[in-house]
């Protein structure tokens, strides 16, 4: 068994950190205030991912660092190059390999499924952080300082997914409720949904051999469905009426972005939701014998864990 350090204890931090756990190995799981999974194997500690040192004296001994870090959207400019500096230095200061949980925003907005090998050409400001981030990892890999690789997903869904998930608090819970859902853009373009069990299994799969260093991949991800449809299937899965999405007129949503951060940085990412966007992931299926978890089963699964969440609150 190896000793495995997580940087973020959010939704895919922490289901990086049970798996491991799970599978008897030592993990160490930072963020700044110490959260996440309370089990056997996990030490949860609060520290800053951007302090080098610290960070570096925590990964000493690891085997993989995983950069599951997510500042919040409106933060990213000003957030992300001190904490990618220091995790990308931890990992060569260690040998410790480094994994980097990345997204689609790296692309052009598509004109077809994305795929790994597509320029890195992002129409947003967000983009542009991210591909800085990827580059200069990817030239210390180059260089020999460090293993590194990426895997990215598209939008999240599941257990534990909740105010950043498109699939989450704005969707599940409101149709449990039998209320019509609103959503930003158009509900009935496709779209790609990945969920979240399985970007674990995807990070987890790239930290180990020496098969995915030096390039990105896509984690294993379903056919595309539009919102609309996905909705549907749930209300169906869960035995309850569809009380039917319907679109966010643009002008609210603008409107609402100068009162919410959140928002307000979702408008340069519309195209994402206004035409097909869709992720190919059979790289990564092929070369490591990995398929997505089947849609029903990961909507079941997100539907379970939604009743438990709202019979505890009432």
């Amino acid at each position: 068994m190896a000793k495995h350090v997580i940087a973020g204890a959010g939704q895919v931090g922490s289901e990086v950190a049970r798996l491991l756990a799970g599978q008897g190995h030592e993990v160490v799981l930072v963020s700044r205030s110490g959260s996440g999974p309370e089990l056997p194997g996990i030490r949860r500690v609060a520290a800053d991912a951007g302090d080098r040192a610290g960070l570096t004296a925590l990964t000493e001994g690891a085997a993989v660092l995983y950069n599951c870090v997510n500042p919040p959207y409106h933060r990213w400019a000003r957030d992300w190059p001190p904490l990618a500096a220091s995790l990308l230095g931890a990992a060569e200061d260690t040998g410790a390999g480094y994994v980097i949980l990345g997204n689609l925003y790296v692309y052009a907005a598509p004109t077809r499924p994305m795929r790994e090998s597509d320029p890195l050409t992002p129409p947003s400001a967000k983009g542009e952080v991210r591909v800085r981030m990827w580059q200069e990892a990817l030239a210390a890999h180059r260089a020999g300082r460090v293993r590194v690789t990426e895997v990215r997903g598209s939008d999240y869904f599941g257990p534990g997914c909740l105010d950043q998930s498109h699939l989450g608090e704005r969707l599940v819970p409101r149709l449990l409720a039998g209320r019509t859902v609103r959503v930003i853009g158009d509900p009935a373009q496709p779209h790609s949904w990945t969920y979240v069990p399985d970007v674990a299994r995807a990070l987890i799969a790239a930290g180990e051999g020496d098969r995915a260093w030096g390039r990105a991949w896509h984690v294993p991800t379903n056919e595309p469905m539009a919102v609309r449809e996905v909705a549907t299937r749930l209300c169906a899965l869960a035995g309850i009426p569809d009380p039917g999405v319907k679109a966010m007129p643009h002008w609210l949503v603008r409107a609402a972005g100068t009162f919410s951060p959140m928002l307000g940085e979702l408008e340069e990412l519309r195209y994402q939701f206004v035409r097909p966007f869709v992720l190919d992931s059979d790289d990564f299926q092929a070369a490591f014998g990995i398929a997505p978890t089947p849609m029903d089963e990961a909507l079941t699964a997100t539907i379970a864990w939604w009743r438990d969440r709202l019979a505890a609150a009432a």
